[in-house]
């Protein structure tokens, strides 16, 4: 009689990133579990990244203080007053797949001049822009982006240590990223389930980058699409990064490495819960070439959706992307962008 083992989703991989400093075997089974979670699952929870608990409750004391501040302050900081989609975003106001996302939420990049696109230039360079602010905590600034350096560090290692476990040159993408590389932070608040009972936090979708490395609390929600089809609940893991792998590096690896739908479910009545995810992307400008390794010949393709084209220039896809959840800010500031109904 043949016996089949179920395979638990209980809990994504989990991988410490710290052993590749504990010598050749400590980094051998690193790259392995990588290459594993990479090509299997395209999710897995990160620990041994190096990030303090003094530096997580620094950034998660100045989240919290924002939201507490007054709405008036808030709303002060308008993302739809920013045509490089900076700022608060009220909650109901962002889209998934068409539907509202039930949360309100502060986005960040990298402090940079504007940079409006002049005669002959990609529209992208909209998304280079100041951020907003709120006056009164000048101590947000200075966390949110000292946790976008901290991270892109971490990225940065990461990234390295995924290609490595492939086969791949390490430093293959460095030319992209660098100084001129688009990080992207938001602080989010779910502030419990919808009044009409809707429970979208955010619909189902993949990220458009290469990684994210999301933190979370302690009341979970966020659920993950596995090879059975349907969406399982990621526990969240004290001291851990949840890291996802975005669209791009599907694209550059013909699907062998996945970008994995995923999505977060309001938590019940008026819980709240707050996350942070922090998106590693290049420059808006990079090309992104197909990525030369041994197993190339095993990648199954990209996943193809019409509604979803992906572009060679990052900037594009991002651009798409900030249009499609964005609309009020679409339809303020770039409304010779968007696509006739």
């Amino acid at each position: 009689m043949t016996t089949h083992t179920a395979t638990s989703y209980d809990q994504l991989p989990v991988i410490d990133l710290s052993a590749a400093d504990r010598g050749p075997q400590a980094r051998a089974l690193l790259h392995a579990q990588l290459h594993s979670a990479a090509h299997d699952v395209g999710f897995f929870q990160l620990i041994g990244h190096g990030v303090t608990r003094a530096e997580t409750d620094a950034l998660i004391t100045a989240m919290r203080a924002f939201f507490a501040l007054p709405e008036a302050d808030r709303l002060a900081l308008d993302n739809v007053g920013s045509p490089h989609f900076r700022g608060y975003t009220r909650t109901g106001d962002e889209r998934t797949a068409g539907a509202r996302d039930w949360r309100d939420q502060l986005d960040i990049g990298a402090e940079r001049p504007a940079h409006v696109p002049g005669p002959g230039e990609p529209p992208y360079w909209w998304l280079q822009g100041p951020n907003q602010w709120p006056a009164a905590l000048p101590g947000l600034r200075t966390a949110a982006l000292a946790w976008i350096d901290r991270l892109s560090a971490v990225a940065d290692r990461l990234l390295h240590e995924l290609l490595t476990s492939i086969g791949a040159p390490a430093d293959f993408y460095d030319p992209i990223f660098g100084d001129r590389a688009h990080p992207h932070l938001k602080l989010v608040r779910y502030p419990g389930s919808a009044g009409d009972g809707t429970d979208q936090g955010v619909g189902a979708h993949k990220d458009y980058g290469f990684l994210t490395l999301l933190l979370q609390d302690t009341v979970g929600g966020l659920q993950v699409q596995r090879e059975d089809g349907r969406f399982h609940d990621v526990p969240p893991l004290d001291g851990a990064f949840v890291v996802n792998l975005g669209e791009l590096l599907e694209v550059a690896t013909d699907g062998y490495l996945v970008a994995t739908n995923h999505r977060v479910v309001s938590p019940p009545g008026a819980t709240e819960r707050f996350s942070v995810p922090f998106f590693y992307n290049p420059r808006l400008d990079a090309r992104v070439e197909p990525l030369s390794f041994p197993h190339a010949s095993q990648a199954p393709g990209i996943t193809t959706d019409p509604s979803n084209p992906l572009y060679a220039e990052y900037g594009y896809n991002e651009l798409k992307g900030k249009l499609r959840a964005h609309p009020l800010v679409a339809q303020r500031h770039h409304g010779d962008l968007l696509t006739p109904a």
